[in-house]
């Protein structure tokens, strides 16, 4: 019988391609690197960046360590000792910042980009090429920098030796901080019309770059903490694969000899944003007409994001129900007093009923949260919006789970949330799969749309799933909360 299997589904099909796509990328990579090592003004840096900082580093690590000695604080010496490996290595990869804005645009600013794009080589084949070349020197550079650094240590003076772990976990680091900064820049690159726009355009990389070196500087400092610095790097590779995956998709080379100028079409934008809010029915439809010919759709769009909002949900949960456990709150069963309880819910429900901008100040809250979401989504793919959709439900199972250890009445846990949750938490996971479908849809554009375009789309989409369905919800589970849910929960402790 004959093979019913696609030739390239096959793994050895696959493993070929992949090997023919890598193969030809490395060709350009060749190309870039020799061109990198002719070029003085990108190695000089890249010199002293390797040499100078991290022997200034190590006077500067002995004047601390004599600081530190002086002043009785030297048991301080073994967290603060791996914070600046880290640091020295950061500075040569920031380099291949500069290096990967020039990959596309520099060239076509050169007239030397029509010869590579004219070459038979795939879309992914350049974008790849290129990004190898503009990591390779700053991170060899970054490298001998902090062998230098930690030789330093350890044959000088200080004699300090560092765990093997550590080490790798500093490498691992600043691998995974380069392959973030040239993937972004490198679709930066290619997306540009000159070098000016890119260096612009570049702040939204390093300013959170910057940033996270500050966070990892925190956690370094912090022993018992540093396993914190393996989520992070786990993170950045996730990043690194969203951004390939944008860059191979956005990178067309007849656009790019093609656009000579980058423009901000607000007419268009307000005309693609208004067609999408409306969706196809007339101007003149009616509300019933607008929800099942336009918002429905939306919604039908969110399907993937929906489901994969609603498991991050539940592993939040799940998470938060394990570290009740590792950390239990000193709650006692004999010390709550049901009276007290109920006379609390009492006045609770009372202020309710008697002052409405309490109902206002819940639903403003979760607006606020829902809108937080949705901003940081735009800027993360989407990452911190599924972590700040996450948060409430891990502090749910956390909460649960130590109210089922002191041997509470899970029946009063449940009637101080299900009442206004049945409308919040699907409001919650609708709005948290908006986001992450605006966040993450420039990586995936659909084939026949441009990213601005698909991105805009999504945009009023979110925007009208919000104001057909999120608002209302948060509105109803507002109102549920504090005129419903302290009266269901005083039934309970009276029965």
């Amino acid at each position: 019988m004959a093979s019913l299997s696609h030739p390239y589904t096959d793994s050895p099909a696959r493993r070929a391609v992949f090997s023919r796509t890598l193969s030809n990328a490395l060709i350009v990579t060749r190309r870039e690197v020799r061109d990198s090592f002719r070029d003085w003004r990108i190695m000089s840096p890249i010199f002293l960046l390797t040499l100078v900082f991290p022997l200034l580093a190590n006077a500067m690590t002995d004047l601390f360590i004599t600081f530190f000695e002086e002043n009785g604080a030297e048991p301080l010496l073994p967290a603060l000792l791996p914070l600046l490996p880290m640091i020295v290595g950061f500075f040569p990869v920031s380099i291949s910042l500069v290096i990967a804005l020039e990959t596309f645009v520099g060239e076509k600013e050169r007239l030397s980009l029509e010869p590579l794009l004219a070459t038979p080589l795939t879309n992914t084949e350049l974008y790849l090429g290129k990004s190898f070349a503009a990591m390779l020197p700053p991170l060899l550079a970054s490298y001998v920098g902090i062998a230098i650094y930690v030789g330093g240590l350890v044959f000088g003076n200080t004699q300090w030796r560092p765990p093997l772990v550590l080490v790798v976990q500093i490498l691992v680091l600043t691998t995974v901080q380069a392959l973030v900064m040239v993937t972004g820049a490198v679709v930066i690159s290619s997306q540009t019309t000159s070098t000016r726009a890119a260096n612009l355009l570049a702040s939204f990389i390093i300013i959170p770059m910057s940033m996270l070196v500050i966070l990892e500087s925190i956690i370094m400092v912090q022993p018992h903490r540093r396993y914190v610095l393996w989520f992070l790097a786990l993170g950045l590779l996730v990043t690194v694969a969203l951004l390939v995956r944008m860059g191979a998709r956005l990178f067309n080379r007849e656009e790019l000899l093609g656009r000579s100028l980058d423009q901000l079409n607000l007419r268009w934008i307000g005309r693609t944003f208004a067609q999408q809010f409306r969706g196809p029915q007339l101007r003149r439809a009616t509300p019933g007409t607008w929800y099942r010919t336009s918002v429905m759709p939306a919604v039908r769009a969110l399907a993937r994001p929906a489901a994969v909002t609603a498991l991050c949900a539940a592993a939040a949960f799940a998470g938060g129900w394990l570290a009740a456990g590792r950390w239990p709150l000193p709650l006692d069963r004999a010390a709550v007093d049901d009276a007290t309880l109920a006379e609390n819910l009492q006045a609770w429900f009372e202020l309710g009923r008697n002052n409405p901008d309490l109902i206002l100040a819940a639903i403003g809250q979760n607006l606020r949260a829902l809108a937080l979401a949705t901003i940081l989504g735009v800027f993360t793919f989407g990452v911190l919006s599924l972590t700040v959709v996450m948060l409430p439900f891990g502090l749910l199972g956390y909460i649960l789970a130590q109210v089922a250890a002191a041997g509470l009445d899970p029946l009063l846990f449940l009637a101080g949330v299900a009442p206004h949750g049945v409308v919040e938490i699907p409001a919650i996971l609708l709005a948290g799969a908006a986001a992450l479908r605006l966040g993450s849809i420039v990586t995936h554009p659909p084939a026949e749309m441009p990213a601005g375009e698909a991105w805009v789309r999504a945009l009023a989409d979110t925007v009208k799933i919000g104001v057909a369905l999120v608002l209302p919800l948060i509105v109803v589970a507002g109102m549920l909360e504090v005129a419903v849910t302290p009266r269901i929960v005083e039934l309970v402790l009276a029965r």
